[in-house]
């Protein structure tokens, strides 16, 4: 289970082996601890008595912290969480040969994979309903699918040498995709295209709020894969800058959060705002829907499973790789 504490003013104690939650001296809530995978804390006015996080530690349960907007600002965890010194040894050569270049590459080429699999997801209902809508879409499919061939063309001997055109790959890509999103939005909702920091329009406020509960579970995946999350491949370094985590959450971003939202949108829901950020109402209501849609199966390596277990496989996966052990591949969801 993950958690989700978007209330005002309650407080997490303990009471012998369950999490007690209470608001105005009232329990609201009571959960095993043993049944917890993640707690995260999206709202100011929470107190949690040291008694919980020695219990969390114990139990492997890490506790995150979100601002109203969804920045993650802070983790604890145990400091055991750590998997062999091999695996961070051969991340951090990795950055000077081909592997990097092979992971890098791969996190992009997801992304884009499940970028087109959410548009083709939402286009199918309008093959017969809006054919020239349909054949719109199909058109920046095809843009999609041309720049996936391009990034596999490219090749260098290290990251730094072929960063930039990867990134510049991406960015071509996600102008389509978003314009593309832009004409499946079927709730009348304004939408000028993606905006990350300071958002403060109700499809990028739904967005970045969505980005930052799955940045938390990507977080998790890669910690306990035993990868350091600070040494990434296609994001640069910079103090305090889990590159690692936010290269991983690429391939997901499409599958677990864009994906909810639209149909949010579309299903009616409205994405309410209070001054510049998400309404109460609207934070719980999404909270409740990334974390539903994390817990929905999906096909993977010939089998069904949930999609937060995908992606600790993926980071797994990644520390497999980096020893020589296997292959990267990245993660497409259906559509």
């Amino acid at each position: 289970m993950h958690l989700v504490v978007e209330d005002f003013g309650v407080s997490l104690g303990k009471k012998s082996e369950r999490l007690l939650i209470r608001q105005k001296g009232q329990v609201i809530s009571e959960t095993p601890f043993r049944d917890i995978e993640q707690i995260t804390i999206a709202s100011k006015g929470v107190s949690l008595s040291s008694d919980v996080i020695q219990e969390c530690t114990e139990y492997g349960i890490q506790i995150n912290f979100l601002s109203f907007s969804g920045k993650p600002y802070a983790k604890l965890a145990s400091p055991n969480l750590t998997g062999t010194v091999e695996t961070r040894r051969q991340q951090i050569l990795a950055y000077l040969d081909e592997r990097g270049v092979t992971l890098a590459k791969a996190f992009v080429d997801g992304k884009l994979k499940n970028q087109a699999n959410v548009l083709k997801y939402f286009a199918k209902y309008r093959r017969t309903t809006d054919a020239a809508r349909f054949s719109e879409i199909s058109g920046l499919l095809g843009i999609i699918d041309r720049l996936r061939g391009e990034l596999a063309a490219l090749h260098a001997p290290a990251i730094e040498q072929i960063r930039g055109q990867i990134l510049a790959i991406e960015g071509r890509a996600a102008q389509h995709y978003w314009e593309g999103l832009k004409l499946l939005l079927d709730g009348g909702i304004e939408f000028d295209g993606r905006e990350r920091r300071g958002a403060t329009d109700p499809v990028n406020s739904a967005l970045n709020y969505g980005y930052g509960i799955l940045y938390s579970q990507v977080w998790g995946a890669v910690t306990l894969a035993g990868l350091d999350p600070f040494a990434g491949f296609l994001h640069t370094d910079r103090p305090g800058k889990v590159s690692l985590v936010l290269d991983l959450i690429e391939e997901f971003r499409p599958v677990a959060v864009d994906r909810v939202v639209v149909a949010m949108i579309n299903k009616g829901t409205k994405i309410e705002m209070e001054e510049d950020r998400l309404a109460d109402e609207t934070r719980r209501e999404l909270g409740r829907r990334i974390t539903e849609r994390l817990n929905a199966e999906e096909s993977y390596e010939g089998k069904k499973h949930k999609l937060k277990f995908i992606i600790q496989k993926q980071a797994r996966s990644i520390a497999t790789f980096l020893r020589g052990e296997g292959k990267y591949r990245p993660f497409s969801g259906s559509w």
